[in-house]
């Protein structure tokens, strides 16, 4: 309860907001907040790992080198089930909080992306790259131009479309077309084509 209160609370306030204050909105005792946490940065713990890393799931991993299933459609999964754990207020917020309050959670966070995710899907798509390779740099492009949607609503409380997958599919498109054109083939599992209408009968 308190960990999940200190989650709403730090994306509210950001983490220079006072455990006093925290503990009136959980409605306990500042003294009773310190027996189950011993200190403002182990509560923030405590928070990076409920909002952070227990939202990295492991199946990710393996559906990025399944090659059992197209690129494409493997990125694209991917891509939405990512986004479909972070695009959230907690998420978006905090993540911006602690970088401009020097907090090395992004860091650690960016490193677990990294090494788990961004690592090994480069190496997926050099595989399919005929010439031109992607490095990571260029996966960071990629990655970072899918959360910015996540950031205009969030961060900038700006228009963004509700259902992201369009817009993260033509980032992938656009990504594939430089360094795997191949690989840019729709599939099937991934978006199916629409049915088409009925032709409408001749009126007698």
């Amino acid at each position: 309860m308190i960990v999940a209160a200190a989650a709403r609370y730090f994306a509210e306030v950001g983490f220079s907001g006072p455990t006093r204050d925290l503990a009136r909105r959980v409605g306990v005792t500042q003294p009773l907040l310190y027996k189950y946490f011993a200190s403002k940065a182990d509560l923030v713990e405590a928070v990076f790992a409920r909002v952070y890393l227990d939202r990295l799931d492991p199946g990710w991993r393996a559906l990025i080198v399944d090659r059992r299933r197209p690129l494409r459609a493997r990125m694209v999964e991917f891509y939405r089930r990512y986004t479909d754990a972070i695009f959230t207020y907690e998420w978006m917020r905090i993540f911006m909080f602690a970088g401009l309050a020097g907090e090395n959670l992004n860091a650690r966070y960016l490193e677990h992306v990294r090494e788990l995710l961004m690592k090994p899907l480069l190496a997926e798509i050099s595989a399919a790259a005929p010439a031109r390779k992607p490095d990571i740099e260029d996966m960071w492009s990629l990655h970072g131009s899918i959360i910015y949607l996540g950031i205009r609503k969030h961060i900038y409380q700006w228009p963004a479309p509700d259902d992201a997958l369009p817009a993260i599919e033509r980032a992938i498109d656009r990504f594939l077309g430089e360094f795997a054109p191949a690989a840019r083939a729709v599939s099937p599992e991934v978006s199916p084509p629409r049915a088409s209408t009925p032709p409408r009968r001749a009126r007698s």
